[in-house]
């Protein structure tokens, strides 16, 4: 085993360069407010935000699955992903200026915060309040239960991230069976709370931008993202810790493959969640539910096909059909070259995907949003690599702080001896070799 305090030596100097890169980013996003439309900005920022809160939350649901399960394969992983979970304080404090603009300039994103606000200036008619499908959900959109149910959720993540932090880290010096137990416990009730959470946020957050629009999924098809996306992460960070020296001896081909395997799961779910929602909604052809899609494939005022219809098929083939031929393959999932990049992909592509719900909803006053490559593009990346470098700061500053592994679970000597089972030509099971 590669030793951890020689191999953390760089770190510090890692962090700071993270902290830079945050900062420079966080700077010209807000540089962007001078110089492009405070929506384009806000709607950029929000981007960022849901990105990274999006796959902090994949890692976290990953930890509280790992726990739930008494899984033994991911411990030697577990580690690092207790450290990725320390970001949600800063994650909350970077939301902020989004309540900033909810209690200011509400309209910017989320037209329903002023029941005044005139809905023909985005091809609508009438006032908000008006509006019968607003007055049905009234209970449900308004600006106080958004800024509630966004602190109580920050703070739930939050608390959630710091028991298990603390219960994996207490482990490491004492070796006491209660601090499993623990975990196991807050893993059984956080699970339906981060669920409910996640839910509710990226309703508010997101689909709200377009509050007539129904959908039974959206949580469903955000919990696919964020779980894939903290897969992909997983798959870089083992790759790379792996290349520093430090998961030498550790990390082996079936640590890879398991994890190739559950992106390769999460793949077909994202699949069968956004299919299923799309084929419902064509079928059905409910005005209500089907404009949704119709913003995105053409032009409200002439009908011809726009630049998101282009967007909505790279989604098609770069969530799912790329991906899951990459990760059918055995020699791809076990690939130190090649996996880390498969991850790389599937997370730019959750990027995209957040682009195609958040953008299309600022529509003008024909109804029609604008064209992809005109959507503030540029302040999109700012704030993703701003929101990115406060990210892996975090993780950077949390890494020094334990063992590189669970030194003392239970469960340590079953993870770094993990193997799965392969057929031999006789037919009996036999270890796969390393």
């Amino acid at each position: 085993m590669a030793s951890h305090s020689h191999s953390s030596s760089s770190v510090p100097t890692r962090a700071s360069t993270a902290l830079g890169l945050g900062v420079a980013g966080i700077v010209l996003t807000a540089v962007g407010l001078f110089v492009d439309k405070p929506a384009t900005i806000a709607s950029s920022w929000l981007i960022g935000l849901t990105f990274w809160i999006g796959i902090s939350l994949g890692v976290l649901l990953l930890v509280m699955i790992h726990h739930i399960f008494d899984a033994g394969w991911s411990t030697v992983i577990r580690r690092q992903f207790e450290h990725v979970i320390a970001v949600f304080p800063w994650l909350g404090l970077l939301f902020v200026p989004l309540l900033v603009v909810a209690w200011t300039e509400p309209t910017l994103l989320w037209k329903w915060m002023d029941p005044a606000f005139n809905l023909a200036q985005v091809g609508g008619h009438g006032t908000v309040g008006e509006d019968p499908l607003w007055v049905k959900k009234a209970a449900f959109l308004n600006r106080d239960f958004f800024t509630g149910a966004t602190i109580f959720s920050f703070l739930a993540w939050w608390f959630l991230g710091s028991r298990f932090r603390r219960n994996s880290f207490s482990q490491d010096a004492d070796g006491d069976l209660k601090w499993t137990t623990s975990s196991r416990k807050w893993s059984a009730a956080g699970i339906p709370l981060v669920a409910i959470t996640l839910t509710l946020c990226i309703i508010l957050w997101v689909k709200s931008m377009e509050y007539h629009w129904f959908s039974t999924m959206y949580g469903v098809w955000f919990f696919a993202g964020c779980m894939r996306a903290a897969l992909s992460l997983g798959v870089v960070l083992m790759v790379w810790l792996y290349a520093r020296g430090d998961y030498k001896g550790i990390l082996n081909n079936n640590h890879l493959h398991s994890i190739g395997q559950l992106m390769l799961a999460f793949t077909v779910f994202w699949a069968y969640v956004t299919f299923s929602q799309y084929f419902l909604i064509w079928n059905a052809n409910i005005p209500e539910e089907t404009f949704w899609y119709n913003v995105r494939e053409m032009n409200n005022s002439d009908g011809q096909p726009n630049q998101w219809k282009w967007v909505g098929m790279f989604l098609l083939f770069g969530h799912f059909f790329f991906p899951f031929f990459l990760l059918l393959s055995y020699r791809f999932k076990v690939s130190k070259n090649i996996i880390p990049w498969v991850g790389v992909f599937i997370a730019f592509v959750f990027l995209v995907d957040l682009c195609y719900n958040v953008m299309p909803a600022k529509k003008n006053a024909l109804g029609d949003p604008a064209p992809f490559l005109q959507s503030g593009l540029i302040w999109t990346l700012t704030a993703v690599v701003g929101i990115g470098g406060i990210f892996f700061w975090s993780y950077l500053r949390s890494f020094p702080k334990a063992k590189l592994i669970p030194i003392r679970d239970p469960r340590i000597g079953e993870s770094l001896t993990h193997h799965e089972m392969s057929a031999s030509p006789a037919g009996a099971a036999q270890p796969a070799s390393h």
